[in-house]
């Protein structure tokens, strides 16, 4: 088989949705699982003649998504691609404020988007993939912000580092199986997305290094989200990919 499959969370904008139509340009096949579907992703992939069945999930609710991608696993037939890979890329911020400022319900929400989803869809993942014979791949979309703390983002900086933590354990638990899923989370960079608009957006009492995020703008040291995806499938599709379970785009 000549054609891959590739499951990705929020694909329906911004680099999720770069990657989604760089990997149809390229002859996957995807399952997207966004808050919304995207039609004119659907055109492109049918125009590629392409498979891209689109979920519209809320990963507020990770349970449930992740019960689906399982079931969905299970009927799928384990021969039919050269390779299976998932990329947990949804990611949202909370309100940019100290801790005590943000009320508990918004923590919950960016927490199970952030790190509980990634979590439960990669269990899901490897649970109904561990018996396909072809490679199988999970990449994480970390952040710098998961490898250094910074004030008003701590709900943030706690999710990317768990991932990268939780990445470290399943390459640990992966390396002992018959066909090990190898699995990186990495850091795609800075990259001109709506996060970076919320954070420049950010009130300077609240935010004390907002000063920063204008200063990446200003500069234009922020990267397309076409050219961060194209970065990061690359990183994606290198032979030593998972070899160390967490790194940087930038090396």
């Amino acid at each position: 088989m000549t054609h891959h499959l590739t499951i990705i969370t929020g694909a329906s904008r911004g680099m999720g949705l770069a990657m989604a139509e760089q990997l149809i340009d390229a002859g996957h096949d995807l399952l997207c699982i966004s808050r919304r579907h995207n039609d004119e992703l659907g055109q492109r992939a049918t125009r590629a003649g392409r498979r891209c069945e689109q979920w519209a999930l809320d990963l507020t609710q990770p349970q449930a998504a992740a019960t689906r991608l399982e079931v969905w696993l299970a009927s799928a037939d384990p021969g039919a691609a050269a390779s299976v890979t998932l990329i947990n890329n949804a990611g949202v911020l909370p309100r940019i404020a100290p801790l005590a400022a943000i009320p508990a319900a918004e923590l919950a929400d960016a927490l199970r988007v952030d790190l509980e989803a990634p979590m439960l869809l990669t269990s899901a993942f490897l649970r109904a993939t561990q018996r396909w014979p072809m490679p199988r791949k999970v990449l994480n979309i970390s952040s710098g912000l998961g490898r250094r703390p910074m004030a008003s983002q701590a709900a943030y900086c706690a999710a990317k580092a768990g991932m990268d933590l939780f990445a470290r354990c399943v390459a640990l638990e992966e390396a002992g199986q018959p066909n090990g899923a190898r699995i990186c989370s990495l850091a795609p960079g800075v990259i001109d997305t709506d996060m970076q608009v919320q954070m420049r957006s950010a009130q300077a009492d609240a935010f004390p290094d907002v000063a920063t995020f204008l200063g990446l703008k200003e500069k234009g040291a922020l990267t397309s989200p076409e050219d961060a995806a194209a970065r990061v499938l690359a990183f994606l599709a290198r032979a030593d990919f998972g070899e160390n379970p967490v790194a940087d785009v930038r090396g």
